[in-house]
């Protein structure tokens, strides 16, 4: 019903915001993240909104970008978990942090929200696995960080995975450290392993 609205930021709540849109506040869940995204009040913003209708309530949940409300429609269509629950996760993790975590299998990484245990994490990236992809998560990293180039072989990144995590890393920040990373046909394991150790260090 709702594509997004824009209009002056009136308010900013703990959980929400009221965005005034000619005369009309619009009161609008967002997760905590995007608090730091916001202008101060009385700026104009536009917001991504979902329509939630419930028997005694609508509600709006809003976002910065396309991208994050994507993320929250596929999160909630996993079982057990609304639209809080949704909130909650990216509220902890943007889009392309879940994106990362699912293809690499890491529920430690989604554990991190609040409210999501191991079983609900793990049953998050089974039922998600189908739907994102590493190919997602380079292209969305791609238009975050412009300066990197993504290409070349994804064998060689997938074992760079495997053996980041061997170390001890998590596979969710190994996947995104790759994604700052070039990969070339002629390149190997072992050369972009040191690379990514290189930037790991200076994170």
């Amino acid at each position: 019903m709702y594509s997004y609205i824009s209009g002056t930021l009136e308010e900013v709540r703990e959980d929400y915001i009221v965005v005034d849109n000619q005369g009309i506040g619009y009161q609008i869940y967002v997760p905590l993240r995007l608090m730091d995204e916001l202008p101060g009040t009385g700026h104009q913003v536009k917001i991504y909104t979902y329509l939630y209708v419930r028997e005694d309530a609508f509600m709006l949940y809003g976002f910065v970008s396309r991208d994050e409300l994507s993320m929250f429609l596929l999160l909630i269509n996993v079982s057990g978990i609304g639209p809080k629950g949704a909130i909650a996760i990216l509220s902890s993790l943007s889009a392309n942090d879940i994106r990362f975590a699912v293809v690499s299998d890491d529920d430690k990484t989604i554990s991190r929200a609040p409210g999501v245990g191991k079983k609900t994490a793990q049953r998050l990236i089974i039922e998600l696995k189908d739907k994102v992809s590493l190919d997602d998560a380079l292209e969305t990293a791609s238009t975050e960080a412009p300066v990197s180039v993504y290409s070349g072989n994804s064998v060689v990144r997938k074992e760079t995975i495997e053996a980041l995590t061997a170390l001890g890393y998590s596979a969710s920040d190994a996947a995104h450290v790759l994604a700052g990373i070039e990969i070339t046909d002629e390149d190997d394991v072992e050369t972009i392993l040191k690379q990514a150790l290189k930037n790991m260090a200076i994170m």
